[in-house]
């Protein structure tokens, strides 16, 4: 996180400081605002990779300022609740909210989200129209899929599908990132659907879909060679 600029908005002094000293530890710019009010003043001011962001807050609730972000940019923004109704979490993401934490939690998993985020991000800037992984080649722009320069035919799920897989290329995905990636947090769906999905998808990139590895108790990995 080195030299990436943190918005930490969060009304109670003291915990702000406590997330502020996490942040410094992990080399990130930390720019304070305790109020709706001071952290739009303060995104509009700043160049922000990524927005830590209380919903009770004084003047413009979190909920306000993560609408109004949204309206102008696509950085991460990581909300931070004492309360935990599933609607709350709904809202927020339907907002545009990338990530959720109730409170109480832990100072260390917040970094390690924080990471997540801020490297998700950085890697969908990099994105190219034209991917090439392997034997795999992926036309971003006709969304079309090549398979040792074959092309597959894909529904449009099954694409989407591959396009997250090689977005988050050899990490660990559970079955429920991979729904609220693909499908999206407001699906109600089963978690076998991600499942049947992928089984349709390892058959159609044939001898490439061993790189969709199974890991045990938890979800799938796309593996690659870096």
């Amino acid at each position: 996180m080195n030299n990436k600029k943190v918005l930490l908005v969060e009304d109670e002094s003291s915990l702000r400081q406590l997330m502020k000293t996490y942040f410094l530890k992990e080399g990130a710019e930390v720019i304070e605002a305790g109020d709706g009010r001071a952290a739009l003043n303060k995104f509009e001011e700043n160049n922000i990779d990524l927005v830590i962001l209380d919903i009770m807050l004084p003047e413009y609730d979190g909920w306000s300022v993560c609408k109004r972000i949204r309206e102008k940019s696509d950085i991460p923004i990581l909300m931070l609740t004492a309360r935990s109704e599933e609607n709350d979490k709904l809202f927020g993401f339907e907002l545009g909210a990338d990530d959720y934490m109730t409170k109480p939690f832990s100072l260390k998993e917040l970094i390690a989200r924080s990471k997540v985020l801020i490297k998700r991000s950085r890697k969908e800037m990099d994105l190219k129209d034209i991917l090439i992984l392997e034997n795999i080649k992926i036309d971003r722009l006709s969304h079309k899929v090549f398979i040792n320069n074959i092309e597959v035919e894909f529904s449009p799920k099954e694409y989407d599908l591959l396009n997250y897989f090689v977005t988050n290329k050899n990490q660990a995905l559970s079955r429920e990132m991979i729904l609220n990636g693909v499908w999206g947090y407001d699906y109600y769906g089963d978690l076998r659907t991600v499942d049947t999905h992928i089984k349709r998808l390892r058959q159609k990139l044939e001898d490439e879909g061993d790189k969709i590895t199974t890991v045990r108790g938890f979800g799938y990995r796309f593996e690659v060679t870096e």
